[in-house]
């Protein structure tokens, strides 16, 4: 089945504001528009109705003035406003605009006057009629109602690229105040996110908004109980370590006393003195974790160490192995010194030669090589081995991971300590291939500005 994709809780804040935007702001266009059409409506009206009633105080002596001669062409054509008008007599049309109809907009009208909705020709006019009972004549005002349609659409082709821009605007903004007000979020994941097993305090409640505190509040319960449970865990592998520590020595002593009396046994209490030195590292190895694992960098003592008597006492340690083994062990120093603590660079450098050394088989080469490239220095611990597969690699620093196929001993700890020193530094581990592309290669990258290069 196919994972759900994250989603975005700003865009979809966005989208409910601009729809919700969007929806209120056609609402309130259409009563604008309801509205404008109404006014519109009532302008023109009083418009219409005041010009019939000028018109008709006009025919007073329409008959000494020559009101009966021809109209006057396009009267009020192509205006806005555009109105029409006719004097009609006894339901004929003695004189009118020429944009008016030449039959009366309105027949059979029996009020004074008033206003109708006339069809004439397939198109709608608005009329206002004004009558004079005593003369018997009609004056009668009309409007196209589509006249009044364009002027709505003509304020609609004004006010769409506005509306449009100001949506538009409305967006940017909303983005804006979406993403200053989930800000908090924000800072939240990245408190959480740099959590690590060495640091599980809470996260700070303090200026946290009122709808994080329930998530706040939950998360900072998990993360005391996981505190509690790895405390727990560390310290019963520190005691279970440092209890484990002396009976096994006791052993050691109480083999090693056996031998002595029991000469022709002498394989046999070998073979248990090797598995109680194992025990006895792996003990050892578990100590030295259960201490580093609380450690956080800051916590760290570090001092200047110089590199090349350091490196000549490792190869000095391991000198009698190597000899036995008919392995070559080779040091080349071209760093003065690094910034490290140093015990802990010994433990380092220690596991990585004991690690080639039992890995190797007889007549095999080792080096440990330190460089310094860029301001950054670097020492490789190598060998041509049978070395160790791309997928193995990424498991090597991984507690009690062991390459199947060495028939070597081993507690699958000494890398898994080395990549928590490395840390606990600030030092880049990397592997890949050792001497001439064969065998395994261990990198240790300090950060830039932390060695002097021999001169």
């Amino acid at each position: 089945m196919k994972p759900e994709a994250p989603w975005s809780l700003r865009r979809r804040l966005l989208v409910a504001i601009l729809v919700a935007s969007v929806v209120l702001w056609l609402a309130s266009l259409g009563i604008v528009t309801v509205i404008a059409w109404q006014e519109t409506n009532d302008v023109f009206d009083d418009a219409l109705e005041e010009s019939g009633q000028m018109i008709m105080a006009a025919t007073t002596d329409w008959e000494e003035r020559g009101l009966l001669a021809q109209a006057r062409a396009d009267n009020g054509h192509g205006r806005k406003v555009d109105m029409q008008y006719q004097i009609v007599a006894e339901g004929r049309v003695l004189r009118r605009t020429s944009g008016a109809p030449d039959r009366p907009f309105v027949t059979g009208f029996d009020d004074d006057d008033g206003f109708a909705d006339a069809r004439i020709d397939g198109r709608r006019w608005r009329v206002f009629v004004v009558r004079d009972e005593a003369r018997h004549v009609e004056v009668q005002v009309g409007q196209k109602y589509a006249k009044r349609y364009d002027i709505l659409a003509e304020l609609a082709e004004h006010l769409w690229l506005p509306v449009l821009g100001f949506l538009m605007l409305l967006a940017l903004v909303c983005w804006f105040l979406a993403g200053r007000v989930l800000q908090p979020l924000r800072r939240t994941a990245t408190a959480i996110a740099a959590k690590t097993p060495n640091d599980l305090a809470p996260v700070v409640i303090e200026g946290q908004p009122r709808e994080l505190l329930p998530i706040v509040g939950a998360l900072n319960d998990v993360l005391g109980r996981l505190d509690g449970a790895l405390q727990a865990e560390r310290r019963f592998t520190a005691d279970a370590a440092h209890e484990l520590r002396t009976p096994l020595a006791g052993l050691h002593m109480h083999v090693q006393l056996l031998q002595r009396q029991h000469p022709d046994l002498v394989a046999p209490f070998q073979k248990l003195r090797q598995d109680i030195g194992r025990s006895t590292a792996l003990v050892d190895s578990l100590l030295t974790l259960a201490r580093l694992d609380p450690l956080g960098r800051e916590q760290l003592s570090t001092q200047t160490v110089p590199l090349p008597p350091l490196l000549e006492q490792l190869a000095a340690a391991h000198a009698v192995e190597a000899s036995r083994r008919g392995i070559t062990l080779a040091v080349q120093c071209g760093v003065t010194s690094v910034t490290a603590n140093p015990p802990l660079l010994e433990i380092v450098l220690r596991n990585l030669v004991d690690n080639a050394l039992r890995y190797c088989p007889d007549g095999s080469r080792i080096e440990v090589v330190a460089t310094s490239e860029s301001g950054q220095p670097r020492i490789v611990v190598r060998d041509d081995g049978p070395g160790v597969d791309e997928g193995s690699r990424r498991r090597l620093t991984e507690r009690f991971f062991r390459v199947l196929g060495q028939g070597q001993g081993g507690s699958g700890l000494g890398l898994s300590i080395v990549r928590r020193i490395a840390e606990l530094h600030g030092i880049g581990l990397s592997f890949g291939p050792g001497i001439n592309g064969r065998g395994l290669g261990i990198t240790l990258d300090w950060p830039p500005a932390a060695s002097s290069r021999v001169p």
